[in-house]
């Protein structure tokens, strides 16, 4: 079950706050949903060239992110427009916390390809749910001036270059956006079953 929302954070008049409290918001809201996620939701297709979450030696005509058993296709273009499954998503979410955390608060050794990847809703919720909570962790660490830090993380190029404030609300994007995707799919795989 997901942990309870720190509503405190809305009344703290802080840049930090507020960027924390989005954070914080938005992963009650998709952690509720994904608590109840079956495999078959996570591996539904709603499309029949869905990008998804495979064994390695099945990953097809795509690049293979994951350092496991289990990889996501990743496509070649940065903007793909296909089809993509929740458990694609859950791996991308996945990996963005991991690498963000590991080049901001971890020892800064590893990137997206080296995470593990989970061949079952449950093992990847847990996953996902880790990287999402050391990410939480750490940001509620630092000191509200580190909001304005340049370089904090140094995941990508765009971080270093960037105050930690942008990372952090980048990264809330990502988690609002996919978020939204996942709960969509869940939606359309209960109308479709």
């Amino acid at each position: 079950m997901p942990e309870a929302f720190d509503w405190e954070l809305l009344h703290r008049p802080s840049a930090m706050a507020m960027v924390r409290g989005q954070l914080g918001f938005s992963w009650m809201v998709l952690s509720g949903r994904l608590a109840r996620l079956t495999d078959e939701e996570y591996f539904w297709r709603p499309g029949d060239e869905a990008l998804t979450v495979v064994r390695r030696h099945v990953a097809g005509r795509y690049r293979s992110l994951g350092s496991g058993e289990w990889v996501a296709q990743w496509p070649d273009e940065p903007d793909h427009r296909g089809p993509r499954t929740i458990a694609w998503l859950i791996a991308h979410l996945t990996e963005t916390f991991f690498e963000r955390w590991e080049w901001t608060f971890g020892p800064k050794e590893q990137g997206r390809g080296d995470i593990t990847l989970h061949g079952n809703a449950r093992d990847a919720v847990a996953w996902l749910t880790h990287w999402v909570e050391a990410w939480q962790d750490g940001i509620a660490s630092l000191p509200e001036e580190y909001v304005a830090t340049v370089g904090l993380s140094q995941a990508t190029a765009l971080d270093a270059e960037e105050p930690f404030g942008h990372v952090v609300l980048r990264l809330n994007r990502e988690l609002i956006h996919h978020g939204s995707e996942i709960m969509t799919l869940q939606d359309l795989y209960g109308v479709a079953a």
